[in-house]
């Protein structure tokens, strides 16, 4: 019999409605499984059980009365613990961060609040959202569920073990340069960084999106349906559009896809990487797309244009910690933000010439193709200790040479589960649309999951809290 708690978010509304399941019992399986392997995992922050089983008591009540709020009242969510819910400090998964208590919740949080969904726990983040790992000065070390020894990458950490673990079927995550297509990828689920301005965000920035992690494509269309709704206090958003989100049937024949095996810079992509990549294109090639192998166009010097840029804009916001709070910062982070001291004004300017050569580049490369298809990351998920596959603050980026691209071209990318190395680690198919088409990128995942067929079970093993060995 299916466990409450991996059920999925689609499956939960017409069971509320028809009377067979009821939010309260949903949510108590939640909390059960977060009791039970959080201990090993410690994918959240702030659980409020208390509040959790108020607000399943209420969607109960309203689902009885036939006065839902919609399909997502009653359904158990989690969000990224950078994304502001009011009441809940944001300590921005650093220990250098002042833990004042958020006044009013960010634009997802209160779009999912009024859907009724029930918004049980925060998940977890590495400092300042800047690793694609679990490590963090403020929170407990963040695990894969798959292999306790491994990340469950980052920065949506604990958005992506949490989506793994069954803490309920919806999770939201955020990416600036990957953060949630890396985790989702290194943790088997499905994660969608929307176009740029689609999901309302504060404070809103260059290449900053709020998107959902989950098991299915469909729950993240579902989720869409919510947290893609206006919100004023996001001054680059798109403007507001009924998108028909659950219209999610279609085929691929005919269909122009590009086959990008290699980045053009940073990491080369691992064997076993490249053959899932291939197998899965040989899988839309049976549904009728055409499939052609492209060249890569990024260049070493935009993706140290990226670096340069970051790295300078996080020493302007922590150059004026006090010494005792910047101190707290992972030490690996500090390496990488004390380089940007030495950027000239020039250094900068130049920097930024590479990000818009990205954009422009990105753009105009995607009009050749109706889809692309690449890694997420060109690696598996690497040990969990590390702040980065390369543990260089260096180098940091050079494993986001596939994500990053799209959050700087404004495009629509999603990661889909599409094979496992021979121990079983995830492998991440990035699915790259061209800007706003958001619709059809989930569309086109809809139909490689389905095409992909039964994959494998969800891990199901108990986590022990002492030894962080997987048992049977």
């Amino acid at each position: 019999m299916t466990n409450l708690a991996d059920l999925s978010a689609t499956a939960l509304a017409p069971a509320f409605a028809s009377g067979a399941l009821s939010p309260v019992d949903v949510i108590a399986a939640v909390l059960a499984r977060v009791d039970a392997h959080d201990g090993a995992l410690c994918a959240t922050y702030a659980c409020d059980p208390d509040q959790a089983r108020d607000a399943a008591h209420a969607s109960e009540t309203r689902w009885r009365r036939g006065i839902a709020l919609g399909p997502l009242d009653g359904v158990p969510v989690t969000i990224k613990e950078m994304i502001a819910t009011k009441g809940v400090p944001v300590p921005m998964g650093t220990a250098a961060m002042d833990l004042t208590p958020a006044p009013d919740d960010a634009p997802v949080s209160a779009r999912l609040r009024e859907s009724g969904a029930v918004i049980f726990a925060k998940t977890t983040a590495p400092d300042y959202g800047m690793l694609s790992s679990g490590l963090s000065s403020f929170h407990p070390l963040t695990r894969n569920p798959w292999d306790l020894t491994r990340t469950p990458g980052g920065s949506s950490s604990g958005a992506g073990a949490a989506a793994v673990a069954g803490y309920g079927p919806l999770h939201v995550g955020t990416d600036i340069g990957g953060s949630i297509r890396l985790p989702a990828g290194w943790c088997g689920v499905f994660g969608l960084k929307p176009s740029n301005g689609r999901v309302p965000i504060d404070p809103p920035y260059l290449g900053r999106v709020a998107g959902p992690m989950t098991r299915t494509v469909a729950d993240a269309a579902l989720m869409m349906t919510a947290i893609s709704r206006p919100d004023p206090r996001d001054f680059m958003s798109l403007p507001p559009a009924d998108l028909p989100w659950m219209d999610l049937e279609r085929d691929v024949a005919g269909l122009r896809i590009g086959l990008m095996l290699d980045a053009g810079a940073g990491t080369p992509t691992e064997p076993a990487v490249r053959a899932a990549v291939e197998a899965a294109a040989r899988v839309f090639e049976a549904g009728g797309a055409v499939i052609e192998p492209v060249a890569p166009w990024l260049t070493p010097a935009m993706l140290d244009g990226f670096d340069t840029f970051f790295r300078t804009r996080f020493w302007a916001v922590t150059r004026e910690l006090p010494h005792e709070r910047y101190d707290l910062i992972l030490p690996y982070i500090r390496q990488w933000v004390e380089g940007g001291a030495q950027a000239s004004g020039l250094d900068v300017y130049q920097a930024y010439q590479q990000l818009a050569a990205i954009h422009e580049t990105g753009v105009r490369f995607s009009q050749r193709f109706d889809y692309v298809v690449s890694p997420v990351a060109p690696m598996v998920a690497f040990a969990a200790h590390l702040p980065g596959p390369n543990n260089d603050p260096q180098r940091p980026f050079d494993h986001i040479a596939f994500t990053m691209p799209a959050n700087m071209t404004q495009q629509p990318a999603a990661s889909i589960d599409c094979g496992q190395t021979a121990d079983g680690l995830p492998i991440g198919l990035q699915i790259t649309g061209r800007r706003f088409d958001d619709i059809g990128v989930l569309r086109v995942s809809h139909w490689y999951e389905q095409a992909r067929g039964e994959w494998r079970d969800w891990p199901t093993p108990v986590w022990s809290c002492t030894t962080g060995v997987v048992e049977a």
